[in-house]
Protein backbone atom coordinates (compact mmCIF):
# COMPACT_ATOMS: atom_id res chain seq x y z
CA UNK A 1 0.00 0.00 0.00
CA UNK A 2 2.46 2.58 1.02
CA UNK A 3 4.48 1.54 -2.75
CA UNK A 4 0.93 2.35 -4.49
CA UNK A 5 0.28 5.76 -2.16
CA UNK A 6 3.64 6.69 -3.66
CA UNK A 7 3.21 6.03 -6.94
CA UNK A 8 -0.05 8.21 -6.84
CA UNK A 9 1.97 11.17 -5.17
CA UNK A 10 4.73 10.93 -8.20
CA UNK A 11 1.75 11.08 -10.52
CA UNK A 12 0.06 14.31 -8.76
CA UNK A 13 3.68 15.54 -8.76
CA UNK A 14 4.01 14.97 -12.41
CA UNK A 15 0.68 16.41 -13.25
CA UNK A 16 1.86 19.84 -11.38
CA UNK A 17 -1.65 19.73 -9.81
CA UNK A 18 0.08 20.80 -6.25
CA UNK A 19 2.45 23.64 -8.30
CA UNK A 20 -0.80 25.01 -9.63
CA UNK A 21 -2.09 25.30 -6.53
CA UNK A 22 1.00 27.13 -4.82
CA UNK A 23 1.69 28.93 -7.77
CA UNK A 24 -2.18 30.30 -6.73
CA UNK A 25 -1.46 30.78 -3.73
CA UNK A 26 1.67 32.90 -3.99
CA UNK A 27 -0.22 34.82 -6.72
CA UNK A 28 -3.69 35.67 -4.72
CA UNK A 29 -2.58 35.80 -1.02
CA UNK A 30 -0.36 39.52 -2.07
CA UNK A 31 -3.44 40.52 -3.55
CA UNK A 32 -5.39 39.82 -1.17
CA UNK A 33 -2.81 41.15 1.72
CA UNK A 34 -2.54 44.16 -0.41
CA UNK A 35 -6.33 44.54 -0.49
CA UNK A 36 -6.90 44.10 2.98
CA UNK A 37 -4.27 46.93 3.78
CA UNK A 38 -5.69 49.33 1.29
CA UNK A 39 -9.24 48.62 3.15
CA UNK A 40 -7.38 49.74 6.72
CA UNK A 41 -6.24 52.96 4.92
CA UNK A 42 -9.35 54.32 3.55
CA UNK A 43 -11.18 53.38 6.56
CA UNK A 44 -8.66 55.45 8.79
CA UNK A 45 -8.54 58.37 6.15
CA UNK A 46 -12.08 58.42 6.34
CA UNK A 47 -12.83 58.39 10.11
CA UNK A 48 -9.87 60.29 10.64
CA UNK A 49 -8.15 57.87 12.88
CA UNK A 50 -6.48 54.58 13.28
CA UNK A 51 -8.30 54.03 16.53
CA UNK A 52 -9.81 50.17 16.26
CA UNK A 53 -12.40 51.42 18.76
CA UNK A 54 -13.85 53.96 16.36
CA UNK A 55 -13.58 51.51 13.39
CA UNK A 56 -16.19 48.91 15.06
CA UNK A 57 -18.23 51.50 16.55
CA UNK A 58 -18.72 52.74 12.93
CA UNK A 59 -19.31 49.33 11.60
CA UNK A 60 -21.63 49.15 13.77
CA UNK A 61 -23.74 52.55 12.72
CA UNK A 62 -23.39 51.12 9.19
CA UNK A 63 -24.88 47.87 9.85
CA UNK A 64 -27.50 49.82 11.63
CA UNK A 65 -28.21 51.67 9.09
CA UNK A 66 -28.92 48.43 6.62
CA UNK A 67 -31.24 47.30 9.35
CA UNK A 68 -33.54 50.28 8.73
CA UNK A 69 -33.85 49.56 4.71
CA UNK A 70 -36.68 48.02 3.93
CA UNK A 71 -34.89 46.45 1.07
CA UNK A 72 -33.01 44.29 3.56
CA UNK A 73 -34.43 41.33 3.74
CA UNK A 74 -36.01 39.72 7.11
CA UNK A 75 -33.60 37.20 6.98
CA UNK A 76 -30.54 38.97 6.95
CA UNK A 77 -32.28 41.57 9.49
CA UNK A 78 -31.50 38.77 12.10
CA UNK A 79 -27.96 38.11 11.26
CA UNK A 80 -27.02 42.09 11.18
CA UNK A 81 -29.03 42.28 14.69
CA UNK A 82 -26.29 39.39 15.77
CA UNK A 83 -23.47 41.13 14.31
CA UNK A 84 -24.43 44.23 15.77
CA UNK A 85 -24.47 42.46 18.97
CA UNK A 86 -21.31 40.49 18.88
CA UNK A 87 -19.10 43.78 17.84
CA UNK A 88 -20.86 45.65 20.88
CA UNK A 89 -19.98 42.86 22.92
CA UNK A 90 -16.01 43.20 21.62
CA UNK A 91 -16.15 46.75 22.52
CA UNK A 92 -17.84 46.28 26.01
CA UNK A 93 -14.58 43.87 26.73
CA UNK A 94 -12.18 46.28 25.20
CA UNK A 95 -10.99 43.71 22.46
CA UNK A 96 -9.82 44.41 19.06
CA UNK A 97 -11.40 41.32 16.86
CA UNK A 98 -8.98 42.34 13.92
CA UNK A 99 -5.77 43.60 15.45
CA UNK A 100 -2.52 43.75 13.12
CA UNK A 101 -0.37 40.97 12.34
CA UNK A 102 0.28 38.27 9.92
CA UNK A 103 -1.90 35.77 12.77
CA UNK A 104 -4.87 37.80 12.12
CA UNK A 105 -4.60 37.60 8.61
CA UNK A 106 -4.35 33.97 8.47
CA UNK A 107 -6.83 33.75 10.72
CA UNK A 108 -9.18 36.16 8.63
CA UNK A 109 -8.42 34.03 5.40
CA UNK A 110 -9.44 30.79 6.94
CA UNK A 111 -12.84 32.20 7.87
CA UNK A 112 -13.42 33.81 4.04
CA UNK A 113 -11.46 31.30 2.33
CA UNK A 114 -13.76 28.53 3.64
CA UNK A 115 -16.57 28.35 1.54
CA UNK A 116 -15.45 28.84 -1.68
CA UNK A 117 -11.21 29.50 -2.72
CA UNK A 118 -9.93 26.37 -0.42
CA UNK A 119 -12.69 24.76 -1.94
CA UNK A 120 -12.29 25.19 -5.74
CA UNK A 121 -8.02 24.91 -5.12
CA UNK A 122 -9.67 20.97 -3.89
CA UNK A 123 -11.43 20.57 -7.08
CA UNK A 124 -7.80 21.71 -9.05
CA UNK A 125 -6.34 18.60 -7.02
CA UNK A 126 -9.24 16.11 -6.62
CA UNK A 127 -11.52 15.94 -10.14
CA UNK A 128 -9.28 14.11 -12.48
CA UNK A 129 -7.40 12.17 -10.04
CA UNK A 130 -8.86 8.96 -11.43
CA UNK A 131 -11.25 10.55 -14.93
CA UNK A 132 -7.57 11.21 -16.12
CA UNK A 133 -6.28 7.89 -15.95
CA UNK A 134 -9.16 7.47 -18.57
CA UNK A 135 -8.58 9.88 -20.55
CA UNK A 136 -4.90 9.22 -20.65
CA UNK A 137 -5.60 5.69 -21.74
CA UNK A 138 -3.40 4.31 -18.01
CA UNK A 139 -6.23 2.91 -17.00
CA UNK A 140 -5.46 -0.67 -18.86
CA UNK A 141 -1.66 -0.46 -17.77
CA UNK A 142 -2.85 0.39 -13.91
CA UNK A 143 -5.06 -2.61 -13.79
CA UNK A 144 -2.65 -5.41 -15.41
CA UNK A 145 -0.59 -5.11 -12.13
CA UNK A 146 -1.61 -7.88 -9.73
CA UNK A 147 -3.31 -5.74 -7.26
CA UNK A 148 -6.80 -5.45 -6.72
CA UNK A 149 -9.09 -2.47 -7.78
CA UNK A 150 -9.96 -1.85 -4.28
CA UNK A 151 -6.54 -1.39 -3.11
CA UNK A 152 -6.01 1.08 -6.06
CA UNK A 153 -8.47 3.43 -5.44
CA UNK A 154 -7.88 3.23 -1.82
CA UNK A 155 -3.71 4.18 -2.32
CA UNK A 156 -5.40 6.93 -4.69
CA UNK A 157 -7.77 8.36 -2.34
CA UNK A 158 -5.13 8.14 0.62
CA UNK A 159 -2.48 10.09 -1.68
CA UNK A 160 -5.47 13.06 -1.77
CA UNK A 161 -5.99 13.32 1.29
CA UNK A 162 -2.18 13.72 2.03
CA UNK A 163 -2.18 16.54 -1.23
CA UNK A 164 -5.10 18.05 0.53
CA UNK A 165 -3.27 18.48 3.96
CA UNK A 166 -0.66 19.62 2.30
CA UNK A 167 -2.97 22.45 0.73
CA UNK A 168 -3.91 23.09 4.13
CA UNK A 169 -0.67 23.88 5.29
CA UNK A 170 1.08 25.59 2.05
CA UNK A 171 -2.10 28.33 2.73
CA UNK A 172 -0.86 28.81 6.21
CA UNK A 173 2.69 28.68 5.25
CA UNK A 174 2.53 31.13 2.68
CA UNK A 175 -0.11 33.47 4.25
CA UNK A 176 1.69 33.75 7.19
CA UNK A 177 5.34 34.76 5.36
CA UNK A 178 3.74 36.68 2.54
CA UNK A 179 1.33 39.13 5.03
CA UNK A 180 3.88 39.32 7.67
CA UNK A 181 5.64 41.48 5.08
CA UNK A 182 3.35 44.24 5.43
CA UNK A 183 1.61 43.68 8.87
CA UNK A 184 4.50 41.89 10.69
CA UNK A 185 4.92 38.82 12.50
CA UNK A 186 3.85 39.21 15.83
CA UNK A 187 0.70 38.72 17.38
CA UNK A 188 0.04 34.91 18.09
CA UNK A 189 -0.80 35.45 21.90
CA UNK A 190 -3.19 37.88 21.52
CA UNK A 191 -6.73 36.99 23.18
CA UNK A 192 -9.82 35.76 20.79
CA UNK A 193 -12.99 35.36 22.14
CA UNK A 194 -15.24 32.22 21.16
CA UNK A 195 -18.00 30.41 22.33
CA UNK A 196 -20.99 32.99 21.20
CA UNK A 197 -23.93 31.11 20.60
CA UNK A 198 -27.59 31.93 19.16
CA UNK A 199 -30.80 31.31 20.51
CA UNK A 200 -34.08 32.93 19.01
CA UNK A 201 -32.04 36.14 17.53
CA UNK A 202 -30.40 36.76 20.55
CA UNK A 203 -26.69 36.54 21.00
CA UNK A 204 -25.52 34.40 24.13
CA UNK A 205 -22.50 34.79 25.87
CA UNK A 206 -22.30 32.70 28.72
CA UNK A 207 -19.69 30.38 27.59
CA UNK A 208 -17.88 33.33 25.64
CA UNK A 209 -13.53 32.67 26.72
CA UNK A 210 -10.54 34.14 25.64
CA UNK A 211 -8.23 32.07 23.86
CA UNK A 212 -4.49 32.32 22.45
CA UNK A 213 -4.66 33.38 18.49
CA UNK A 214 -2.12 30.45 17.61
CA UNK A 215 -4.96 28.30 18.81
CA UNK A 216 -7.77 29.58 17.70
CA UNK A 217 -5.75 28.91 13.92
CA UNK A 218 -5.18 25.57 14.94
CA UNK A 219 -8.78 25.01 15.41
CA UNK A 220 -9.84 27.42 12.37
CA UNK A 221 -7.45 25.37 10.24
CA UNK A 222 -8.40 22.05 10.93
CA UNK A 223 -12.63 22.52 10.22
CA UNK A 224 -11.02 24.23 7.27
CA UNK A 225 -9.19 20.86 6.24
CA UNK A 226 -12.40 18.83 7.32
CA UNK A 227 -13.92 21.11 4.91
CA UNK A 228 -11.87 20.78 2.44
CA UNK A 229 -11.89 16.30 2.81
CA UNK A 230 -15.47 16.12 1.87
CA UNK A 231 -15.02 18.06 -1.07
CA UNK A 232 -12.19 15.87 -2.17
CA UNK A 233 -14.04 13.16 -1.21
CA UNK A 234 -16.97 13.69 -3.32
CA UNK A 235 -14.47 15.28 -6.27
CA UNK A 236 -12.71 12.40 -5.91
CA UNK A 237 -16.84 10.17 -6.69
CA UNK A 238 -17.47 12.13 -9.41
CA UNK A 239 -13.87 11.39 -10.70
CA UNK A 240 -14.62 7.58 -10.59
CA UNK A 241 -18.53 8.22 -12.49
CA UNK A 242 -17.01 10.74 -15.03
CA UNK A 243 -14.22 9.23 -17.43
CA UNK A 244 -13.93 13.09 -18.89
CA UNK A 245 -11.61 14.84 -16.91
CA UNK A 246 -12.94 18.47 -18.28
CA UNK A 247 -16.76 16.91 -17.24
CA UNK A 248 -15.61 15.74 -14.09
CA UNK A 249 -14.29 19.02 -13.10
CA UNK A 250 -16.94 21.10 -14.68
CA UNK A 251 -19.28 19.40 -12.30
CA UNK A 252 -17.67 20.15 -8.98
CA UNK A 253 -16.58 23.70 -9.98
CA UNK A 254 -20.57 24.15 -10.92
CA UNK A 255 -21.32 22.47 -7.44
CA UNK A 256 -19.18 24.27 -5.00
CA UNK A 257 -19.83 27.65 -6.90
CA UNK A 258 -23.87 27.42 -6.87
CA UNK A 259 -23.60 25.90 -2.67
CA UNK A 260 -21.80 28.99 -2.11
CA UNK A 261 -24.49 31.40 -3.77
CA UNK A 262 -27.83 29.30 -2.19
CA UNK A 263 -26.59 29.89 0.53
CA UNK A 264 -27.06 33.97 0.05
CA UNK A 265 -29.37 34.01 -2.32
CA UNK A 266 -32.23 31.91 -0.61
CA UNK A 267 -31.58 31.58 3.20
CA UNK A 268 -35.09 31.06 3.52
CA UNK A 269 -35.03 27.72 1.99
CA UNK A 270 -34.74 25.06 5.10
CA UNK A 271 -33.87 22.54 3.09
CA UNK A 272 -30.15 23.51 1.42
CA UNK A 273 -28.96 22.78 5.30
CA UNK A 274 -28.70 19.33 3.57
CA UNK A 275 -26.46 19.85 0.78
CA UNK A 276 -22.75 19.35 1.17
CA UNK A 277 -21.93 22.97 -0.12
CA UNK A 278 -24.07 24.83 2.00
CA UNK A 279 -22.22 23.00 5.18
CA UNK A 280 -18.33 24.23 4.45
CA UNK A 281 -18.49 27.16 6.51
CA UNK A 282 -17.29 25.48 9.58
CA UNK A 283 -15.24 28.58 10.76
CA UNK A 284 -18.63 30.42 11.31
CA UNK A 285 -19.25 28.42 14.26
CA UNK A 286 -15.69 28.83 15.82
CA UNK A 287 -16.15 32.35 15.61
CA UNK A 288 -20.08 32.64 16.53
CA UNK A 289 -21.28 34.09 13.61
CA UNK A 290 -24.73 33.65 13.11
CA UNK A 291 -26.11 31.26 10.34
CA UNK A 292 -29.14 32.42 7.51
CA UNK A 293 -30.64 28.61 7.80
CA UNK A 294 -32.16 27.79 10.81
CA UNK A 295 -31.35 24.24 12.78
CA UNK A 296 -28.06 24.42 11.34
CA UNK A 297 -25.08 24.45 13.74
CA UNK A 298 -21.59 22.74 13.65
CA UNK A 299 -22.37 19.16 14.83
CA UNK A 300 -25.67 19.22 12.53
CA UNK A 301 -22.36 20.73 9.32
CA UNK A 302 -20.19 17.79 10.72
CA UNK A 303 -22.61 15.43 10.45
CA UNK A 304 -24.07 15.90 6.81
CA UNK A 305 -20.55 16.43 5.45
CA UNK A 306 -18.95 12.84 7.26
CA UNK A 307 -22.55 11.41 5.47
CA UNK A 308 -21.95 12.98 2.13
CA UNK A 309 -18.22 11.92 2.23
CA UNK A 310 -19.42 8.37 3.54
CA UNK A 311 -22.21 7.34 0.94
CA UNK A 312 -19.42 9.48 -1.87
CA UNK A 313 -16.81 6.99 -1.28
CA UNK A 314 -19.12 4.00 -0.85
CA UNK A 315 -20.64 4.93 -4.45
CA UNK A 316 -16.67 5.76 -5.53
CA UNK A 317 -15.55 2.10 -4.56
CA UNK A 318 -18.98 -0.07 -5.67
CA UNK A 319 -18.64 1.28 -8.90
CA UNK A 320 -14.53 1.30 -9.04
CA UNK A 321 -14.71 -2.20 -8.56
CA UNK A 322 -17.79 -3.45 -10.74
CA UNK A 323 -17.39 -1.14 -13.82
CA UNK A 324 -15.99 -2.73 -16.69
CA UNK A 325 -13.12 0.22 -17.25
CA UNK A 326 -11.24 -1.48 -19.80
CA UNK A 327 -14.32 -1.03 -22.00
Amino acid sequence: MISLVHNEMVKMVRKRRIWVVTLILLVLIPIFTYGQFRSVQNTVRQLGTSDWRAVLQQQIIDQQNRLSSSRTPEEWKAFIRLNIQQQQYYLDHDINPAAPGAPTFVRNFAEQAVSLFLPLLVVVMAADIVSSEHSGGTIKLLLTRPVRRWKILTAKYLALILCVSLMVGLTILTGYLLSGVIFGYGGWDLPVLIGFQEQNGQLLTDHVHLIPQWKYILMSYGLAWFSCLAVATISFMVSVLVRSTAASMGIMLAAVISGSLLGQLAPSWQDLKYLAFTNLRLTDYLAGRPVLVEGMDLSFSLTVLSVWSLVSLAIAFAVFTRRDVLA
